[in-house]
């Protein structure tokens, strides 16, 4: 983010959050560089699913512009470019790993009925 963009964060924690990672993508794509660390485009495309190539350099330029994500390019033919995640970015594991332990709680009521 720029930093006038730091200045106008919403008041609420909550809000900030969402704004940071408010979509099922930026999600999905924190949840594959935590597991595997460092990745490529196509190594991040293939294990987040169903993303477009667009969606998916729209979603790690967003996260990059907040301090989530860090591109590395490498001076090679044909260039090659790899992401991580920021310590920033890593922050976000409790809140990952609080958002996996809900969905299991739901899958397990929801397969008995409840």
């Amino acid at each position: 983010m720029t930093e006038s963009a730091f200045e106008n964060l919403p008041a609420c924690p909550v809000e900030t959050t969402l704004l940071l990672i408010g979509n099922k993508w930026q999600v999905l794509i924190l949840r594959d560089l935590l597991a595997n660390g460092t990745m490529r485009f196509k190594e991040l495309q293939r294990s987040v699913g169903s993303i477009s190539q667009k969606v998916l350099t729209s979603n790690l330029r967003t996260m990059e512009e907040a301090g989530l994500v860090h591109r590395q390019v490498f001076a090679e033919v044909p260039p090659r470019v790899e992401y991580s995640l920021t310590k920033l970015g890593m922050s976000l594991e409790t809140v990952l790993d609080a958002l996996a332990a809900w969905g299991q709680g739901y899958q397990a009521a929801a397969k008995r009925g409840c």
